[in-house]
């Protein structure tokens, strides 16, 4: 079943302890985000105003007992998307969200191979589908055993740090 819309939204909304997220690409083509990304690269800030929907959702998740989490992979240098996309961590975490960063710049990717997907519950499992440059194509709901994925999420926080060790280590 492909998921879009509302049924994505009540997806988040109907978890009852964790939303998670795998995320492996160094960009995420998003029309929305496209001027926002302009304003970024010409030396905007990324203002928890601009971030403030999603803030306030995981802030609402969070405040309920739930958690939101998510490991993104990475490697150096950062993409001028992930370092967009690092400003919108800061607000994430401020938020509640557990953020946390695996970087395979000098070291083999323990999750080669496996693609971006969101885990509800420990689960359902939405598997994110995208084009080569990152464009978004589909989110499909995982039919098969969530098994795998929950070794997956073993394996990524295992192996990352929390967003704000990363970024320390950046700006030193």
């Amino acid at each position: 079943m492909l998921l879009a819309g509302d049924d994505w939204r009540r997806t988040f909304d109907a978890m009852q302890q964790e939303a998670w997220r795998l995320e492996t690409l160094p960009v995420y083509r998003v029309p929305q985000e496209e001027e926002a990304i302009r304003r970024f690269l010409a030396g905007e800030p990324v203002t928890r105003e601009a971030t403030q929907p999603w803030f306030d959702r995981v802030k609402a998740y969070v405040a309920d007992g739930r958690n939101v989490g998510r490991v993104h992979i990475v490697t150096q240098p950062l993409s001028d998307y992930l370092r967009f996309e690092f400003e919108h961590y800061r607000h994430n975490v401020e938020a509640g969200e557990t953020v946390r960063i695996l970087d395979v710049t000098k070291r083999p990717n323990p999750l080669v191979g496996v693609q971006d997907f969101w885990m509800f519950d420990r689960s359902q499992i939405v598997l994110m589908h995208y084009e080569p440059d990152g464009t978004q194509i589909g989110r499909e709901v995982h039919e098969g055993d969530p098994e795998p994925f929950r070794e997956y999420q073993r394996i990524a926080v295992a192996e990352s740090v929390p967003f704000e060790e990363y970024v320390k280590g950046l700006d030193a």
